[in-house]
C-alpha cells in the first residue's frame, strides 16, 4: 500500500476524498487502500463480516465516468460500509444469527434485490466495501457479542461496549475502515454506537428514510436507517442520498415536502447556535440521574454552547407529565418496547420481499428453521416481548395486521407534550448527554445507559449525536440534539457549529489483528 495514501485514510472525510481525487488518486486506488486497511485491522476489531467482491469493479466504473467528464455527485467514489441487516444483492443477510449464515453452519438468506437504502448509496456512486457485524436479530443496543461472527470491539476503547446493534458500522467508521457507514435503529442502534465511539450519527424522523429490505424489529412503527460519520457535513451529505419517497416503502410518503431546499448540508453554519434556545436534560424528561462525571462533562459542554451565543433552559419538561408516559419492560434499563409488537408481521413482510429464490419466504418457515433457539421463548433474545400485551396475538397470526393502538396512543402522547413544551419555552432543540454515565465493560451484564432512546423512537423524533469530550475510562462523551419532526437540517446546523468550535473528535490508536 502507498504509505502516504494509507496515512491519509485516517479520519478521512468526504472533502478529503474529493481532494485526493483532485490530485490524481483514483477511486480504485482509494478503495484498494481501504480494503488493505480492513485486512490489517479488521481481524482484531471484527467490524466487517462480508466484503463486497465487486467493490473494485464499482470503483473502476466511477473512474471511467469521471474520466469521461461526467458530473458526479459528492459521494461518488466514497468508500462506505452497510449494516448486515440491510439487503444487498449478492451478499447474505444474516442478522447476526448462525441459523441464517452458511459460513456458520446455517442457511444464507440471499436477497434478490438491494434494499432501497443500499440502492440509493449505489446510485450516489458510493463504493460499498462490505457489510458489518450485528448482534442476533439486532436485539441489543449495546454490543454484538452474540453474533455468529463473534464480538465487535470498540475502536476507541476496546475493553468497553461498542454500542449496538450497529456495532460493526460504528467500529468500521471510528477505525477509518471506511469513510461513511449506514446504521439502523429501533431502540438506540444509531445513537448508542455513534456515542460509544465518538461519531456523528443521525437518527432520522420516522419515515424520512425507507427501511424496506432491512431485517425489522419494528419496521412499520419505529425502525429508521441513518448515517454514521466522523463529521457533521459527511453525515448530512449521506442523509441527502438516503432520504425521500420510494414506492418500495409507502410510509415514506410522509416525508414528501419535508426535505430542505438545497439539501441537509445547506444550512451548516459556524454561527448556527447564535440566538438559539436549547432545553437541558432533567427529571421532567426522564427521572434517571446523570453520573457525577457525566454531569461535569455536560456542564462543560453547556459552557461551550453558551459561548456560541445560545440560551440554555433547564429541565423544560418539568411538570409536563412527559416522564410518566414511558412503560419500561421489567428487567431492562428504561426500555419501552411498544411498537415492537409488530415484529413478526414485519418479518413476514420482509421475508416476502426477499424474492422467490430465498431460503425462507414466510415467518412460519423462518420460525421452523430457527426453533432450536426460538428468540421469543424463555431465555431468547426477544423473550421480553411477551410483556407487551399486544404481542401474543401478533405471534399467533403473523399474517394479520398487528393491533398498534397502545403504541399509537403513546406516540400521540409523546408528540403532544413534546410540541407543547417546545412551544411554551420557545425552544429550537434539546441538547442532552447521550449517555448517563461511562460505557460498561465489553463483557458483563450492564448495558449502555442512554437518555433519549425510547422516547424519540416511539415518538418518531429525530436526533443528531455529536462528539463532546471523553470520560476518564477512555469512552467518548457525546451530546445528542433532539428536535421536532423533520427538523434534521436545523439539528445538523447546530451540531456543525458546536463541532467546528470544539473539535472534540479524536482518532483512536489501533492495534493490528
Amino acid at each position: 500500500m502507498d504509505a502516504a495514501l494509507d496515512s491519509a485514510l485516517v479520519e478521512m472525510t468526504v472533502a478529503d476524498v474529493h481532494a485526493a481525487f483532485a490530485r490524481g488518486v483514483t477511486a480504485e486506488a482509494l478503495a484498494q487502500a481501504f480494503l488493505d486497511r480492513i485486512a490489517t485491522y479488521n481481524p482484531r476489531y471484527n467490524a466487517v463480516i462480508f466484503l463486497n467482491p465487486h467493490a473494485l469493479d464499482d470503483a473502476r466504473a466511477i473512474d471511467r465516468r469521471r474520466a469521461a467528464g461526467e458530473e458526479l455527485g459528492p459521494l461518488a467514489g466514497v468508500p462506505v460500509v452497510v449494516k448486515d441487516t440491510m439487503d444487498m444483492a449478492g451478499l447474505p443477510t444474516t442478522a447476526g444469527w448462525h441459523f441464517l449464515c452458511a459460513r456458520a453452519g446455517g442457511t444464507d438468506l440471499m436477497p434478490g434485490t438491494d434494499s432501497p437504502v443500499v440502492a440509493r448509496m449505489r446510485a450516489a456512486g458510493c463504493i460499498i466495501l462490505g457489510k458489518t457485524n450485528v448482534p442476533v436479530l439486532s436485539a441489543t443496543g449495546s454490543h454484538a457479542n452474540d453474533s455468529w461472527a463473534g464480538p465487535t470491539l470498540n475502536a476507541m476503547a476496546p475493553d468497553l461496549l461498542p454500542g449496538g446493534s450497529s456495532a460493526g458500522t460504528a467500529t468500521a467508521v471510528a477505525a477509518s475502515l471506511a469513510v461513511l457507514g449506514l446504521a439502523e435503529e429501533t431502540g438506540g442502534s444509531i445513537q448508542n454506537p455513534a456515542s460509544a465511539q465518538g461519531l456523528v450519527g443521525i437518527k432520522p424522523t420516522f419515515a424520512l428514510v425507507p427501511n424496506a429490505g432491512v431485517v425489522p424489529l419494528a419496521g412499520s412503527t419505529r425502525d429508521v436507517v441513518g448515517p454514521v460519520a466522523r463529521c457533521v457535513r459527511d453525515a448530512a451529505l449521506t442523509l441527502d442520498a438516503l432520504a425521500g419517497y420510494t414506492a418500495a416503502d409507502p410510509k415514506t410518503v410522509a416525508g414528501i415536502g419535508r426535505r430542505p431546499k438545497g439539501g441537509y448540508a445547506s444550512r451548516l453554519s459556524p454561527d448556527a447556535l447564535q440566538g438559539r434556545r436549547l432545553g437541558l436534560y432533567g427529571p421532567g424528561w426522564r427521572d434517571r440521574p446523570l453520573s457525577r462525571e457525566t454531569t461535569a462533562l455536560y456542564e462543560r459542554a453547556q459552557d461551550e454552547i453558551a459561548a456560541r451565543g445560545a440560551t440554555l433552559v433547564p429541565d423544560p419538561f418539568a411538570g409536563s407529565g412527559f416522564a410518566a408516559i414511558g412503560r419500561p419492560v421489567a428487567g431492562l434499563d428504561h426500555y419501552d418496547a411498544r411498537g415492537i409488537e409488530s415484529v413478526v408481521h414485519d418479518l413476514q413482510l420482509y421475508l416476502q420481499r426477499l424474492g422467490p429464490d430465498a431460503a425462507y419466504r414466510s415467518f412460519a418457515e423462518f420460525a421452523a428453521a430457527t426453533k432450536a433457539e426460538d428468540p421469543f421463548a424463555p431465555g431468547g433474545v426477544l423473550a421480553w416481548m411477551h410483556e407487551v400485551p399486544a404481542f401474543a396475538p401478533c405471534l399467533a397470526d403473523p399474517l394479520a395486521p398487528p393491533d398498534l393502538s397502545d403504541f399509537l396512543a403513546a406516540r400521540e402522547q409523546y408528540l403532544a407534550v413534546f410540541d407543547a413544551v417546545m412551544a411554551e419555552h420557545g425552544l429550537d432543540a434539546l441538547v442532552f448527554p447521550q449517555m448517563r454515565d461511562t460505557l460498561p465493560p465489553l463483557h458483563g451484564p450492564e448495558t449502555i445507559h442512554e437518555t433519549t432512546v425510547c422516547e424519540i423512537n416511539i415518538a418518531g423524533l429525530p436526533g443528531v449525536v455529536v462528539p463532546a469530550g471523553q470520560y476518564a475510562s477512555g469512552a467518548p462523551f457525546c451530546l445528542i440534539l433532539v428536535g421536532r419532526l423533520w427538523s434534521e437540517a436545523d439539528l445538523l446546523a447546530l451540531a456543525y457549529d458546536y463541532e467546528t468550535a470544539t473539535r472534540h473528535r479524536r482518532a483512536p490508536a489501533l492495534a493490528a489483528g
